[in-house]
C-alpha cells in the first residue's frame, strides 16, 4: 500500500522531485519504491523518455485501481476505529432530489429512535451520482431508483410508488378519473434531466411509447414547483405520484389507466466486507419510510380528485427543501 501511495502521488504531481516533497521524503527512495512497484507489476508505469514524466498504458490503468484501494484500506481503518470505540460513527447516506421534506424528516426521526449512536450525513445526490461514489467509496449508503447497475452493490426491500399524470387544470383530459398513455398523444412532456437517473429515464420513455404515447417535446426540470409551474402555463404534461401536485389548485393528478409507470426505489450500499455496518439498518428504515409515504399517498388520492370546476383558487406555493 506504500508504494501504491506513493505511485500515485508521482502520478498526480507527474514530477519525482514534486511527490517527494509533498510526501515529506528524499527523491531517491521514492523513485527506488516507483521501480519496485513495477518491477513487481511487470510493467513500467512511467514514460521517463521525454523531459515530463507521462503515465503509460498500463499506468493510466494502475492510476484508478490504486486509488479505490487507498480508499477501501482508509474505509477499513476507520470501521476498525468505529469498532474499538464502541461506535457507529457517521453514516454518509445520499437521497434522490425529488425526495420531500416530509420523507426527510421522517427518516431521519426514524434514525435517531433506532440507531442513536449514529451520525448521519444525508446528502441530496442523484441516482447515477450516487451509484458512482458507492462503488468509489464516497458514500455509505444510497437511495436510488431503479433500474441501477448493482455489479458492485447490495439491495434492500424494494418500495414501488404509482405515477399519475399531472395536467392544467384546464385540461379536457382533466375531466377524466383516469388518463390512459396514449390519451395524451400530442401533449409535450416534463421529466426529470436523464443524468439523475438515466435507468429510470429510459424507462419512463420506452413505457410511454410501448404505450402509444410519443412526446412531442422533451423539458427538463427538477424542482418540483418548476415542474408545476411548466405544466399550469401549458408547456407540458409530467408524471407524478401525487401529494405535491394536489396541493396546487391550478393543475390536477390523475392516475394512469392500468397503471403502467411504477417507479421502484430501493437502498443501496457497497457489496463487500468494507461496508458501513449501518448501512443495511439505514436502507430498511428507508425502505419502511418509504412504505408508509406511499400508503399515505394512496389514501390521499382515495379520498376522490379536486372537482375540475368551481370558482378559482389563489396561487399556492409548496416549498421542498429537497430540490
Amino acid at each position: 500500500m506504500r508504494h501504491l501511495r506513493i505511485f500515485v502521488a508521482v502520478a498526480d504531481e507527474l514530477h519525482f522531485s514534486r511527490a517527494a516533497d509533498q510526501l515529506g521524503m528524499a527523491q531517491p527512495p521514492l523513485s527506488q519504491a516507483v521501480r519496485r512497484l513495477e518491477k513487481d507489476l511487470g510493467a513500467e508505469l512511467f514514460d521517463r523518455s521525454h523531459r515530463q514524466v507521462r503515465l503509460t498504458a498500463a499506468g493510466m490503468v494502475l492510476l484508478d485501481e490504486a486509488r479505490e484501494l487507498l480508499a477501501r484500506e482508509e474505509r477499513l481503518r476507520t470501521l476498525a476505529r468505529r469498532a474499538g470505540h464502541g461506535g457507529l460513527g457517521t453514516l454518509r447516506a445520499g437521497v434522490p432530489p425529488d425526495t420531500t421534506v416530509a420523507m426527510l424528516a421522517a427518516l431521519l426521526s426514524a434514525c435517531a429512535e433506532h440507531s442513536p449512536g449514529l451520525s448521519v450525513d444525508l446528502q441530496e445526490i442523484t441516482t447515477e451520482e450516487q451509484v458512482r461514489l458507492l462503488a468509489s467509496g464516497g458514500l455509505d449508503v444510497g437511495l436510488v431508483h431503479q433500474p441501477v447497475d448493482a455489479t458492485e452493490l447490495r439491495l434492500g426491500r424494494e418500495v414501488c410508488a404509482e405515477l399519475g399524470v399531472v395536467l392544467p387544470r384546464t385540461s379536457p383530459l382533466a375531466r377524466l378519473p383516469e388518463v390512459a398513455l396514449a390519451e395524451l398523444s400530442g401533449h409535450d412532456l416534463v421529466l426529470f434531466p436523464r443524468a439523475q437517473a438515466p435507468g429510470w429515464y429510459d424507462r419512463i420513455l420506452d413505457t410511454c411509447r410501448a404505450e402509444g404515447f410519443v412526446p412531442g417535446r422533451l423539458r427538463h426540470a427538477s424542482n418540483p414547483e418548476f415542474v408545476l409551474a411548466l405544466v399550469h402555463a401549458g408547456h407540458g404534461i409530467a408524471f407524478d405520484q401525487g401529494p405535491v401536485a394536489r396541493k396546487e389548485p391550478r393543475v390536477v393528478w390523475r392516475p394512469l389507466a392500468g397503471r403502467p409507470l411504477t417507479r421502484r426505489t430501493t437502498g443501496a450500499w457497497p457489496a463487500g466486507r468494507s461496508a458501513h455496518p449501518a448501512a443495511p439498518h439505514f436502507a430498511e428504515l428507508a425502505a419502511g419510510v418509504l412504505a408508509r409515504d406511499r400508503t399515505a399517498a394512496a389514501l390521499r388520492r382515495d379520498d376522490g380528485p379536486h372537482p375540475p370546476d368551481g370558482p378559482p383558487r389563489p396561487w399556492s406555493v409548496v416549498y421542498d427543501e429537497s430540490s
